[in-house]
């Protein structure tokens, strides 16, 4: 998939999102004649949902992080050429979706928000909720990654509601909405505190989890989802090649021994011979 295509994928999504968490909060306090726990569960419904979604359809293209700690996170893993881009598609789209939003409420495109979030408690959140994101898509991709899109949808429908700051989580979203004076804003001044917590939070999961991770899987990236395609009954998987030029036999150890810990998770070659079977002592000796 070229560069293009993965950033245009990015911006999309990311616009979408944000036109759903604006116009999903403006539809709610239309419509719910001032109850505000009406207007934050159409809100958190809503949002959760379009994430299921979004996540399945454009997965497979760019990865649907959506956000910048997910791509930040991701870049850890070795992918730091793309991840400015991606970030810049996704504050990009982010701001586009909310300009949407308004747009279709025939609300004043340009707004500065003055919802207050601020205070500790607020900014703790964020970083909780952001922590609990992160974690969810490092254990998801590495051991059901078919559950994604759902897993980050109901989690992020929870997060709304334990949350003090209604989990945002994601520094993209934090900016676009400081520029939307609707009940899904934040006033601008807070915007930074929320976008540190984030990614703190983000860092703290990155951190744990890439310690808690079984070595052969540590290096996988965030964007390896194995979504079922219609085409086939084939799962999206990574391919692992294995090759070294100085002795083929170790490239054959070294497939033999990533078939018997994640076989389901990867397609594996080698440059060598077949690998045969690799003998328990050799496993238990590269572990």
């Amino acid at each position: 998939m070229t560069t293009r295509r993965k950033l245009t994928a990015e911006a999309l999504g990311t616009a979408f999102l944000l036109a759903t968490v604006i116009g999903s909060g403006i539809m709610g306090e239309r419509l719910s004649g001032g109850n505000v726990a009406i207007t934050l569960l159409g809100n958190t419904l809503a949002t959760g949902v379009m994430l299921v979604v979004l996540i399945l359809t454009f997965g497979p293209i760019s990865g649907a992080h959506f956000n910048p700690a997910v791509t930040l996170a991701d870049a850890s893993q070795g992918g730091w050429r793309e991840a400015p881009g991606y970030i810049v598609a996704q504050v990009a789209g982010a701001f586009c979706g909310v300009f949407a939003a308004h747009l279709m409420f025939a609300e004043p495109v340009y707004q500065v928000s003055e919802h207050v979030r601020s205070g500790g408690a607020q900014q703790f959140s964020e970083f909780v909720a952001t922590f609990g994101l992160l974690s969810v898509i490092w254990i998801c991709v590495r051991h059901r990654s078919e559950a994604v899109p759902y897993a980050v949808g109901a989690y992020i429908t929870g997060a709304y509601w334990f949350t003090a700051s209604t989990s945002f989580a994601n520094p993209a979203v934090t900016l676009a909405r400081s520029f939307s004076n609707t009940f899904a804003g934040i006033r601008l001044v807070d915007a930074p505190g929320f976008i540190a917590a984030q990614l703190l939070g983000a860092t703290a999961a990155t951190i744990l989890f890439r310690w808690l991770s079984h070595p052969c899987l540590r290096m996988q990236r965030m964007w390896c989802f194995t979504i079922p395609i219609e085409r086939s009954d084939v799962m999206i998987k990574p391919k692992v090649l294995f090759l070294c030029t100085a002795n083929s036999s170790r490239t054959q150890m070294a497939e033999g021994f990533l078939r018997s810990v994640a076989s389901d998770r990867f397609e594996i070659v080698s440059a060598g011979g077949d690998p045969g079977e690799v003998s328990p002592q050799a496993i238990s000796a590269m572990k």
